[in-house]
């Protein structure tokens, strides 16, 4: 069973327990900009992976899986074809403990600055909300594909900081800035995904991204992280079966 383990490549190629959730990927993935709030270990961060393992291209890991066929029958419609890659930009602060003023400077420039290695470019902006803006821009000029940018517990800062009116309202102007280019940026990203806990109104997010879907509470995406009581009797029978 896949204890712990937050990366989809890794629990894929390490024949870990997966319910298959890449129906889920390949319905959001006709959209654009989306938001998901879970409590913490809900398997936000997995499906996060997920998603960016399907725009990176890499389909010979999602073999088998309902996505395989759904993206071979009918790529998505904002691509044309199957298994477009990407540049993805993925934005962690789920691992930092935000203490003081730099604490969040760090996590937001760590995360840029694995995406520049990753993507392979450069930047050369002073102000995190430019140097995001930078790395975009470049990530699509080099590509000739719109970017993706998955950002894992957006809130974690916030949320951390909520007793300390001080720190939380310098986090919070330093979020409404770098948040706020994923609206002036819209026309290179082909797609948006926030995932956290909690929605703090008071970041920019929620007014001017417009177009941001919050699929929290959502029917059609219910089962999208978690096993439900369906998928632990689909799972029994299959444990039950391969003991046998």
């Amino acid at each position: 069973m896949p204890i712990g383990v937050q990366d989809f490549e890794n629990l894929i190629k390490n024949r870990f327990v997966y319910v298959d959730k890449t129906a889920y990927v390949y319905s959001l993935v006709q959209g654009h900009v989306y938001f998901l709030s879970r409590p913490r270990r809900f398997g936000k961060s997995l499906f996060l992976s997920t998603l960016k393992q399907y725009f990176l291209g890499n389909k010979d890991i999602f073999k088998g899986h309902a996505i395989e066929k759904l993206e071979e029958e009918n790529p998505t419609a904002f691509d044309g074809v199957a298994w477009a890659k990407h540049p993805v930009i993925y934005i962690d602060l789920n691992s930092e403990k935000y203490e003081n003023s730099d604490s969040l400077n760090f996590a937001l420039n760590r995360s840029l600055e694995l995406a520049e290695h990753e993507l392979g470019v450069e930047t050369n902006e002073k102000t995190l909300s430019g140097r995001f803006i930078q790395l975009i821009r470049k990530a699509v000029a080099k590509t000739g594909r719109q970017a993706v940018v998955l950002v894992d517990e957006y809130d974690k800062p916030l949320l951390q900081t909520i007793d300390n009116r001080a720190l939380f309202d310098d986090y919070r102007a330093t979020l409404k800035a770098f948040y706020g280019v994923l609206k002036s940026e819209d026309a290179s990203l082909r797609f948006s995904m926030l995932t956290g806990v909690t929605k703090f109104s008071q970041v920019s997010v929620w007014s001017d991204l417009n177009n941001l879907r919050d699929i929290s509470l959502s029917e059609e995406f219910a089962g999208i992280c978690g096993i439900t009581t369906w998928y632990r009797a689909c799972l029994s029978d299959k444990i039950e079966a391969f003991l046998s």
